[in-house]
């Protein structure tokens, strides 16, 4: 009987986008890459009245428990000359250069570093900026930037690590301009139609519109899309959890999170979901985590000759490393390691736990493993008591700790501090980072026994 593969866009079909900003290679002669320990910065972008503040409210009521802070790029309007005052209702408020870029470069900068900094404010009915006060905006955990343009700029948007589109149908924005406009902004209708067909209309079109393509997200009917903010929210805040614990645990890498990957983590948890979908799923996972943990490891510059002649400056892959999976559920994780490492050395440990006890029942790992640099695989990293003493064995068999990269899917808090407390030169790569334990010391939300869910050998 063919197994129906569950396809990708139904489960991300809310939202569409793909990839949010995290680390970067290292140009040292150890490839690491770097989890970002900067604010978690996310671009709003849409057209004039598209519900863009209404969107950026919902994600900071909702974000409650976190440090947010929104900045407006309509705070970095130019303050008009003379002669543009003159002029106002034929000034194109909706052009990138009625914003003073340079000066939001360099505030969203210091944000990203950090730092305190002082935001201008900008008087709509004067066309000016106060001269004698500002909004002072000190560093936080999320920074929302949010205007029609913010996507306009390239060194904008390379801050950001998410990026997010607000469409509305245009009719609607008019509706919505129109009452912003003559209530908050004191102007007559007949201004604002006359701006919004010379100026805003074509703005939109000529700027607006096509940034639409550099975003992660688009979100439908703005702040109406409630389950499409939900789901946002819900990734930021998954984010903010890791985030906090790479801060005090240098040695924890979390792999760059996308809604594919999301959509790959919810299928698996499904408890419908057949055995080919989870194998094949859970395969795609896993690769993506062996690429990343094979990052770290080092590396020599080498030059090739290319095929027209040419020379090719490039780096050669670290020759002396094995993988050691710990049985059964590390298994696993074997075939993607395979497939990225041709003819690699495979060990293997058992270990049999009970509760918060673990006894060492077998162990078959190559004799010159401790000249190695070793992959660690086990899909879940729970209370990190199984872990610990396979990294344990390795250290005894003279593996330095150093050399030691523990790869898994999924962990809970309590097992990142158990090992990273107990090993900080040891390194750690998953996937995603869930809630914690529950009474049973199983990871929540519970996906089951991997390995027999993997393997076949569950009781469905």
């Amino acid at each position: 009987m063919e197994t129906k593969r569950i396809p990708m866009d139904m489960v991300i079909d809310v939202v569409s986008g793909a990839h949010f900003s995290g680390w970067q290679p290292s140009t040292t002669s150890s490839s690491s890459p770097t989890s970002s320990h900067q604010p978690f910065i996310i671009g709003v972008a849409g057209g004039t009245a598209s519900g863009k503040t209404t969107v950026c409210d919902i994600i900071i009521q909702q974000l409650q428990d976190h440090r947010v802070v929104l900045v407006c790029q309509d705070s970095f309007y130019r303050g008009l000359t003379n002669d543009e005052l003159k002029r106002v209702h034929e000034y194109n408020f909706d052009h990138p250069n009625a914003f003073d870029t340079e000066q939001l470069v360099e505030t969203l900068g210091q944000l990203k570093s950090g730092q305190s900094v002082q935001i201008p404010i900008y008087d709509f009915k004067l066309h000016q900026r106060s001269t004698d006060k500002s909004r002072q905006v000190n560093g936080s955990d999320v920074i929302i930037m949010e205007g029609i343009l913010v996507f306009h700029e390239q060194r904008v948007r390379n801050m950001m690590n998410m990026k997010i589109f607000v469409d509305a149908d245009p009719d609607v924005r008019l509706a919505r301009r129109i009452k912003r406009d003559t209530v908050e902004r004191g102007r007559d209708i007949q201004s604002v139609l006359e701006q919004y067909a010379k100026c805003v209309k074509p703005a939109y079109e000529d700027f607006i519109l096509p940034s639409k393509k550099y975003a992660d997200i688009i979100i439908p009917r703005g702040g109406e899309n409630r389950v499409a903010i939900d789901l946002i929210v819900q990734h930021i805040r998954t984010k903010l959890g890791q985030h906090n614990l790479c801060k005090i645990y240098p040695n924890l890498n979390v792999i760059q999170s996308t809604f594919q990957t999301r959509g790959m983590h919810t299928l698996i948890r499904d408890r419908d979901i057949s055995k080919h979908d989870f194998i094949f799923y859970s395969d795609r996972l896993i690769r993506l985590v062996v690429e990343h943990g094979l990052g770290y490891l080092p590396f020599t510059e080498k030059q090739v000759i290319t095929p027209t002649g040419s020379i090719y400056t490039g780096v050669d892959f670290c020759k002396k490393l094995c993988g050691v999976s710990i049985i059964r559920s590390g298994e696993s994780m074997e075939n993607a390691f395979r497939a990225c490492c041709k003819g690699i050395k495979i060990g293997k440990i058992l270990i049999h736990r009970d509760g918060d006890e673990t006894q060492l029942i077998y162990e078959k790992l190559p004799k010159d493993i401790s000249e190695r640099h070793v992959l660690l695989m086990d899909p879940v990293l729970g209370t990190g008591n199984t872990a610990s003493e396979a990294v344990e064995l390795l250290i005894k068999k003279g593996v330095p700790e150093s050399q030691i990269i523990f790869l898994n899917l999924i962990s809970a808090p309590e097992g990142i501090q158990c090992i990273c407390k107990r090993f900080p030169h040891l390194k750690i790569v998953t996937s995603e980072i869930e809630e914690g334990l529950n009474d049973q010391l199983q990871v929540i939300p519970v996906l089951g026994e991997f390995g027999d869910r993997y393997f076949g050998t569950d009781d469905s």
